[in-house]
């Protein structure tokens, strides 16, 4: 009796599943001929779809970059870490310090440069900063960002996170929860709320379409090369190095690698290190592109963080990548369709649940550093 209910059980499970793929595969098939007739009839624009495809990559490549740190976290130390938004900000906040002080030395006080002017005594524009007028200042900022959040995180480790490790993964994401709350408001604190813009203007490249063109700017192709080469660095220390090697090993199984005498803490600080690195990195890299800085906009796409990783696979480095083109792909194109603003945020979850209604475990499944 009990085989015939789990047949039965199966059935229905695998009946519910097909339904699920044809639902999804019928809205699939809608929103792609909607947009092919549109393009043919001239109703949506060849070059704004072209534009909305390019700025979703730019964002995805924002949010991956991000995600690799926050992925990392959760498969080697098992916990959702709230604070990796406020990293991202606060990178932004260091490296943005740095590019006004090269970029103004002699021009303006060292104070509000190094505050990135909270006052508006200075600003970007003012200072003419942009990867071609001050690609030094720039390249420094972008440098410091990454080097000084990794020491930044590693001291919260110390601090925050080491003295309840042990305890388990729900002491360390309230611990995170807290760390995110205290480091925004020491953020306002020093840095202000005020929104100020951070960069001049920059030449681009206009590739002609059809209708239109799609621009490429100078800072587009800076977040480009930089997002790939840091990335492409991962992959390299994942699967080429020692260090690599133990993480990896460390996130299949903590016990057995402590048995094996892998240096668990050398790898948890280094964990922490490139985690908070590449966040820094990714935040200061979204305000050379978006040309402002405020106090919470890591808080805010800390969501969509998340949302790439779990869409990807918890725990897969390439999950968090691909997750976050998805993402930012999928938020640019729903334009098409949806007013802007709030509405391309739900889209995004929309297609988190719905990857994880057909494929629970995520795209990449399966929690691993690789």
């Amino acid at each position: 009796m009990s085989t015939v209910d789990e047949a039965v059980n199966r059935g229905r499970n695998l009946s519910s599943e097909q339904l699920l793929l044809l639902v999804v595969g019928i809205g699939a098939v809608a929103l792609l001929g909607d947009l092919v007739l549109g393009l043919a009839s001239g109703t949506y624009s060849i070059s704004r779809v072209a534009r909305y495809v390019t700025e979703g990559i730019l964002y995805g490549l924002i949010i991956g970059l991000a995600g690799i740190g926050l992925s990392m976290t959760y498969s080697i130390l098992n916990f959702a870490n709230f604070a990796h938004g406020d990293y991202v900000t606060t990178g932004a906040f260091f490296g943005w310090g740095v590019t006004y002080l090269v970029a103004g030395w002699g021009v303006a006080s060292v104070g509000p440069l190094v505050l990135v002017a909270p006052q508006r005594e200075v600003s970007g524009a003012q200072l003419d900063v942009a990867i071609t007028a001050t690609p030094i200042a720039v390249l420094a900022g972008l440098l410091v960002a990454g080097v000084a959040t990794a020491l930044f995180v590693l001291l919260i480790d110390r601090l925050a996170f080491k003295p309840v490790r042990g305890s388990g993964g729900i002491p360390l994401l309230i611990t995170s929860v807290g760390v995110a709350f205290a480091l925004r408001y020491v953020l306002v604190f020093v840095y202000s709320s005020s929104t100020r813009g951070t960069t001049a203007s920059v030449p681009s490249v206009d590739f002609l379409l059809v209708d239109g063109y799609v621009s490429i700017g100078a800072h587009d192709a800076t977040l480009i090369v930089a997002a790939v080469a840091l990335m492409l660095g991962v992959h390299f220390l994942l699967q080429r190095t020692k260090l690599g090697k133990a993480m990896r090993a460390m996130s299949d199984n903590r016990d057995l690698a402590l048995v094996t005498g892998i240096p668990t803490e050398r790898v948890i600080r280094w964990t922490w290190m490139i985690g908070g690195g590449l966040a820094g990195t990714a935040g200061y890299l979204m305000v050379l592109w978006t040309g402002t800085i405020d106090w919470q906009f890591g808080w805010l796409l800390l969501l969509l963080i998340f949302a790439a990783v779990i869409l990807g696979g918890i725990g897969s480095i390439y999950g968090a990548i691909f997750g976050g083109l998805v993402i930012g792909v999928g938020m640019h194109m729903s334009m098409i369709w949806l007013p802007g603003g709030d509405f391309t945020t739900i889209t995004a979850f929309l297609l988190m649940i719905l990857v994880l209604l057909i494929r629970p475990s995520g795209l990449f499944g399966g929690k691993t550093t690789a």
